[in-house]
């Protein structure tokens, strides 16, 4: 299915992993597509192969931690693309460290990448999604920001963050026109896992193949899920008008 009038989406961390499949999954439902991250070349793939599904694509250099940066890549968007509809705060910082290291810089590294990234896009956007009564925005958090696990307090708290901010804005935009949900994957096969798998390595002398097996099990199905999985959930959100405030879980499990 795909939209009846093109829409514009924004997906930062879209050059590479969930982002990438993200804006692909979009381009194919419809969408023309800003894909957002810091660094150029992996975002002209991106928008090329957008571009190879008919989409019109626009590779946007964005830092979601810097609010200059993300004033100038809505404000690139919008000239280029037109107004933002779907905007997919999908950029994201993960680090393990148990609290006693987790210093200041890498707690609020993780709360201006996984929390205040989010609320300054969305502030960005969300008046011209509720002037023309359309919008959705999507936040990619995690099972981090449902639960608690250790040696991940800074991004757990940011995660949750991310979760409360979904919950509470889309009781502010409920009947508005605008949806407002979150999804919330487990471990997936990207380069988060990867360079995880790549720490417990070293710090453990597991071998890669070992940590990244010991990863996917703490999914409760057991096995890593892969982005595509992630954004055929965000495709489906562009239909679901009375889908809002949702935790929109994913953890590997086989549906029934």
């Amino acid at each position: 299915m795909t939209l009846a009038a093109r829409r514009v989406a924004l997906v930062t961390g879209g050059g590479r992993g969930i982002g990438r499949a993200i804006a692909l999954a979009l381009a194919r439902e419809g969408c023309d597509v800003a894909v957002g991250g810091r660094t150029r070349a992996p975002l002209e793939e991106t928008a090329a192969a957008a571009r190879h599904l008919g989409a019109r694509a626009l590779p946007v250099v964005l830092d979601v931690g810097g609010p200059a940066s993300i004033a100038g890549a809505v404000a690139e968007t919008v000239a280029t693309l037109g107004p933002v509809d779907v905007l997919v705060n999908n950029a994201g910082v993960a680090e393990s460290a148990p609290l006693a290291k987790t210093g200041l810089e890498l707690w609020e590294r993780h709360m201006s990448v996984n929390a205040r990234g989010p609320y300054l896009l969305t502030r960005a956007v969300l008046p011209g999604m509720l002037e023309r009564r359309w919008g959705r925005v999507i936040n990619v958090a995690s099972l981090a920001g449902l639960v608690g696990s250790p040696y991940v307090t800074a991004y757990t708290a940011s995660k949750h963050a991310l979760v409360g901010f979904t919950r509470a804005l889309a009781m502010e935009v409920g009947g508005k026109g605008v949806t407002v949900n979150a999804i919330c994957p487990g471990y997936v096969a990207t380069d988060l896992v990867w360079n995880a798998a790549r720490n417990i390595e070293a710090k453990t002398g597991t071998s890669f193949e070992e940590a990244v097996e010991a990863l996917a099990k703490l999914n409760p199905g057991g096995r890593l899920l892969e982005p595509a999985e992630v954004a055929a959930v965000a495709a489906r959100l562009l239909h679901a008008d009375a889908t809002n405030g949702e935790t929109l879980v994913l953890d590997g499990t086989p549906t029934p």
